[in-house]
């Protein structure tokens, strides 16, 4: 697991942590009441009730019969995240275009808290069901998206985000080793796209290439299908130049500040 942002900047404030863990509980769940969030987060009623009562009056969550939901207000907040990524439109053409000629799941992706979290994700009419969506987060050893970003990050910011990486096996082909991921990461750089074979899903292989500016690295665009359907020589012939294409075509509409 890795190691939260928060926890390397110094001192935290614990009430700002329990609302943060009750609109977690809030949004798992289905409609929890003070009693149900009481005993899954651990902490008294009393302050239950007044973490929900605080992000009642702030209009974040609302009750619903005996139980609460996250407001409006948080999709609200969600729309104000995507228009703060350079070229979100372009990002969903090209997502969506791809996944149209793929018929697989495409998604975007951008490093946040040394993991990757998805922005954007289109299914094609082939495509299988994943559990993927806009934004959870997935490990960056294991993921196409997460390998890709981390391959061209500047090396201190690697170092970083490695380091302070646990690495848990996903299924028994995700990357346990530092000096592996490294070596992967290299391979990546030489040839412009980085695989995801069965590493983060058993079943599933996907292949992602970075939108990039030199240092700067916007984020990453996945092609993801069973592997059945994605063959060695689908995955780094057609498909690797697919997702290479759409790629460019995100950097060469994207204005890097």
């Amino acid at each position: 697991m890795v190691n939260a942002p928060n926890e390397r900047a110094g001192r935290r404030i614990q009430s700002v942590e329990i609302a943060f863990t009750v609109l977690d509980a809030i949004r798992k769940n289905d409609r929890p009441n003070v009693t149900e969030l009481a005993d899954e987060l651990g902490h008294s009623k009393s302050t239950i009730h007044s973490h929900l009562k605080t992000l009642e009056s702030q209009e974040i969550i609302v009750r619903d019969g005996d139980g609460y939901r996250l407001g409006l207000q948080v999709l609200d907040m969600a729309n104000d995240v995507r228009s703060q990524v350079t070229n979100y439109d372009v990002i969903v053409d090209e997502v969506d275009d791809l996944a149209d000629e793929t018929d697989e799941i495409v998604q975007f992706g951008l490093e946040e808290h040394d993991q990757v979290s998805y922005l954007y994700k289109a299914r094609g009419n082939q495509a299988v069901e994943t559990i993927s969506r806009a934004g959870r987060k997935q490990p960056m050893y294991s993921t196409s998206l997460g390998k890709a970003i981390l391959a061209y990050f500047p090396a201190e910011r690697q170092e970083e985000i490695i380091s302070n990486a646990t690495f848990t096996p996903k299924t028994p082909k995700t990357i346990m080793d530092p000096d592996d991921l490294f070596d992967e990461l290299e391979t990546i750089r030489e040839r412009g796209y980085a695989i995801d074979d069965e590493e983060n899903i058993e079943g599933l292989r996907c292949i992602a290439a970075p939108i990039r500016n030199g240092q700067t690295v916007l984020g990453a665009i996945s092609i993801t299908g069973p592997v059945s359907r994605i063959t060695d020589d689908y995955l780094h012939g057609e498909l690797a130049e697919s997702v290479q294409r759409a790629a460019n075509v995100i950097e060469l509409n994207t204005k890097f500040s």
